[in-house]
């Protein structure tokens, strides 16, 4: 997989991601989070600006042209099919100030945190090579989801976050927080 900063150019793909991670959380139960048509394009626009969106690019292998030459072979072409999206984001996250219910394992140090993951209904991984790639940008990674994404629950915790306690969003809808250092 390869990851790169999101362009102008990826949005369509990016919303459709979005969509997609939609339909996944409502077909694990998760029907309130991600609502009212967040993120938005503005959303995801205002990331690319801030050089905060990333995407992520499956490799998948097509059939090329077959070449004549004495015997004839057809060539493996390596092509990327874009399956991810995230927001990684240095610096102090307003919403992370107050926590509930715990602590931060590590208050002190500088982080980036991740926000927006997305993948589509088909890709595998995608949350797996994230974490991986912002990891080796910054050893002091915070995250938060809502309680009933028991998708990204799973994988948060399989990376080996620390459930740290409960953010509230700007809008006041709690979510529960992690942290890796």
């Amino acid at each position: 997989m390869n990851i790169r900063r999101a362009t102008y150019d990826d949005i369509p793909r990016i919303m459709e991601i979005c969509g997609q991670a939609r339909l996944i959380m409502r077909s694990d139960g998760n029907m309130t989070q991600w609502t009212g048509g967040y993120p938005s394009e503005a959303v995801i626009k205002a990331d690319i600006d801030e050089c905060v969106g990333y995407v992520v690019e499956e490799d998948v292998e097509k059939a090329g042209e077959t070449v004549e030459t004495v015997e004839a072979t057809v060539e493996t072409v390596k092509d990327r099919r874009l399956d991810g999206y995230f927001a990684f984001i240095p610096g102090i996250e307003k919403t992370y100030l107050a926590i509930e219910g715990g602590q931060w394992v590590d208050d002190s140090k500088p982080y980036c945190t991740i926000h927006r993951l997305a993948s589509t209904t088909t890709s595998h991984g995608i949350a797996g090579a994230c974490f991986e790639w912002c990891w080796s940008q910054c050893r002091n990674i915070r995250i938060d989801t809502h309680s009933d994404n028991r998708i990204m629950r799973h994988c948060i915790e399989k990376f080996g976050f620390t459930y740290c306690g409960v953010i509230h969003l700007q809008n006041g809808d709690p979510r529960l927080a992690y942290q890796k250092l």
